[in-house]
């Protein structure tokens, strides 16, 4: 069981910005999610992993892969009140749910560093 964040990198944003972010898609997705679900993830430990994609077209594409899934996502667009303009799309997130699903979406992605 795990949950992926998928992060913009294009963005010329600070890592606390970059945590922050992730954080809202994280507990943005979670939501979502079957009580089943995150009973199983969070006994698990609530694995998270945070990747990247080039920029936002590319978001885009695991956006509508995800969204013809059954899993749990959230796009984050951000509030604007510090480092970016009002409704600018900074990443995705997926799941929780197992591995097995997530990965056939993210596999070949990057982590963030």
């Amino acid at each position: 069981m795990k949950q992926v964040i998928i992060m913009r990198g294009d963005l010329p944003i600070s890592r606390g910005k970059i945590a922050a972010q992730a954080c809202h898609a994280s507990l943005g997705s979670y939501k979502k999610a079957d009580k089943r679900i995150i009973q199983k993830w969070e006994k698990e430990g609530g694995k998270k992993v945070v990747v990247k994609v080039e920029d936002l077209e590319e978001l885009y594409e695991y956006y509508e892969i995800v969204k013809a899934t059954d899993m749990p996502y959230f796009l984050v667009r951000d509030a604007g009140h510090t480092e970016l303009p009002q409704s600018t799309i900074t990443c995705l997130g997926i799941g929780p749910e197992e591995d097995v699903k997530i990965d056939k979406i993210t596999k070949d992605l990057k982590l963030l560093k």
